[in-house]
């Protein structure tokens, strides 16, 4: 017989909010009940966004490495991309991620309903399950419903030449050709792949640059990289219309210019899921779709919190992860503190990557700081030599304080933005991490080198 409750804990979304915050709790010692409407659980970005598109992304840098083997004296041809073997890969490396988390939920004596929920009241979720409706009751809600993709006024996603990430997940084929409204991550990353893949990609910003929330130095970086792999980009430009043409689409920029393509591909962000959940029914506040809460995560109302991308914080699955980990604490009488959202890691998984943490210079000068900073470009780096790369990691410190920001442009920087995060996060001085000893030869050394130039004693920089 199924369980209605009262559960201490009931968690309306399985997406990495979601469901980090019913794991926590459940080895905390309370009682969890996850409610999911999708099939799969782990939400958006293991089913349609992270994951997959890492999947896509790696596959593209194969298909590169096999183009340009001879610059390493290895002989290869490449002969072109097997769509149906690519999304192969990629849809398996997501059925095994989803029946691995599967399994940890249930190990933990988690309640997993599948159906479509909405709040009933402060204290109640019915459930639209396919065994008729379910009332479960709690001691508390957590919302964790998470985002879908949006678009602009008077632009219509149809799925076939305007299409959305979700759809670009699941194409079938290399398009020709494609234009991507909007230069933010996934833009940025789809342009990427499909580029490796073969297509003629334009991407269109409204703002002065690709990526604009990172450091302008290394959004340049970027943009002249993407230049010299042919990725061509109108920054600063509106989008004003599409239509349909015979072979694709039409879109025209404000100014008149027109692009031809066969495919749009919709990358202006993600909306909140908030419409017909409830929120309004049960006295929950809301702010331009998104659910107002605390630094607590908590809601208006006593009983319900809420995390992820349904909440105005940074759209990234490791924000979800943490602030489900804190409510799930906070409601089992711990104390934890609030994050700091300047100090969470921020990738971009093209090629070249970028990653950062902290503030940016723009950012810190608007603060009141005084700042010092050095870039250190990875050319003087042997071992991005030996990947063949190039990019820059930019270290911004405060005058005579710690470390405010690290921003880095190059291939697999991603993985070094971890260091990052320890030095911005433990307020290091730049004297102090020069005294680190980096492994060589190793990407890491530049970040090293970074800083031993920014405590006055620099090693491998010219001038």
């Amino acid at each position: 017989m199924a369980n209605n409750g009262p559960f201490d804990i009931v968690v309306l979304g399985a997406g990495s909010g979601g469901y980090a915050c019913a794991l926590r709790a459940a080895e905390l010692g309370r009682s969890v009940a996850l409610i999911e409407r999708d099939e799969s659980l782990g939400g958006t970005c293991l089913n349609r966004g992270c994951i997959p598109t890492k999947a896509l992304l790696h596959a593209a840098e194969v298909a590169d490495q096999s183009r340009e083997a001879a610059k390493f004296g290895v002989r290869t041809t490449f002969e072109g991309i097997d769509v149906a073997g690519v999304n192969a890969y990629k849809d398996k490396v997501v059925s095994t991620t989803v029946k691995g988390l599967t399994g940890l939920i249930k190990s933990r004596g988690i309640e997993v309903v599948h159906g479509t929920g909405r709040l009933a009241g402060p204290t109640t979720v019915e459930v639209d399950t396919p065994g008729g409706l379910r009332t479960i009751e709690a001691g508390h809600i957590v919302l964790g419903t998470g985002s879908v993709p949006k678009s602009l006024p008077g632009l219509e996603i149809d799925g076939e030449r305007v299409i959305s990430s979700d759809h670009a997940l699941r194409l079938e084929h290399v398009p020709g050709s494609v234009v991507i409204l909007g230069g933010g991550v996934i833009g940025v990353e789809f342009a990427s792949v499909w580029r490796s893949f073969g297509a003629e990609v334009t991407i269109v910003e409204a703002l002065p640059h690709l990526l604009p929330l990172e450091e302008e130095s290394s959004s340049k970086r970027l943009e002249r990289a993407f230049r010299k792999r042919g990725i061509t980009f109108e920054v600063g430009t509106r989008f004003e219309s599409a239509k349909p043409t015979q072979g694709g689409i039409s879109v025209t920029l404000e100014g008149g210019k027109t692009i031809d393509a066969e495919l749009l591909l919709v990358a202006v962000g993600r909306g909140p899921v908030s419409d017909g959940i409830g929120l309004a029914e049960a006295g929950v506040e809301t702010e331009r779709g998104f659910v107002k809460v605390d630094e607590y995560c908590r809601t208006n109302v006593p009983t319900i919190s809420a995390v992820g991308d349904l909440v105005p914080t940074p759209q990234l699955a490791h924000v979800g992860f943490a602030e489900g980990i804190l409510v799930a604490e906070r409601l089992s009488g711990l104390t934890p503190p609030p994050i700091d959202y300047d100090g969470v890691p921020r990738i971009t998984y093209s090629d070249p990557e970028v990653a950062s943490v902290g503030i940016t210079s723009a950012v810190a000068r608007e603060r009141g700081y005084e700042i010092k900073e050095v870039t250190y470009d990875l050319a003087g780096n042997p071992k991005s030599k030996i990947l063949g790369t190039q990019g820059e990691v930019k270290v911004i410190a405060a005058a005579d304080g710690p470390v405010l920001g690290l921003h880095m442009v190059g291939a697999r920087v991603g993985e070094l933005i971890a260091e990052g995060q320890l030095i911005y996060n433990w307020e290091a001085l730049p004297g102090e991490v020069a005294q680190l000893i980096h492994p060589h030869p190793t990407q890491s050394e530049a970040v090293g080198e970074a800083h031993l130039a920014l405590a006055g004693k620099p090693l491998h920089v010219h001038g």
